[in-house]
């Protein structure tokens, strides 16, 4: 109850809300039933890194934990024989750096 009577429903919270975009719950890899992630398909993998070059965590890309330690492996094998790259091209062509000081 509000201090003015009124019950507070929707508003807020993790209570709910909508409208907006809901990405479909469980692992993509599990409803594929898929065990192995294919370093060599870079549009798949790009799905899993941010614009910035980070990999998603497991809350944002809904993977379960053995598939994203396996996303994580195809990510990081992929940067090494440069099918990836480490960082965004345009933090990389401009040169700022934009971390600590």
């Amino acid at each position: 109850m509000n201090d003015d009577g009124e019950e507070r429903r929707g508003r807020g919270g993790r209570g709910g809300g909508g409208g907006g975009f809901r990405r479909p719950r469980g692992c993509e890899f599990c409803r594929a039933k898929t065990d192995i992630v294919d370093y060599k398909d870079t549009n798949m993998l790009r799905r899993y890194i941010t614009e910035r070059g980070k990999m998603e965590p497991r809350r944002k890309a809904s993977t379960c934990a053995r598939h994203q330690r396996a996303v994580a492996q195809a990510v990081k094998r992929a940067r090494t024989i440069a099918l990836l790259p480490y960082t965004s091209e345009h933090i990389r062509l401009s040169g700022l750096h934009l971390g600590r000081r």
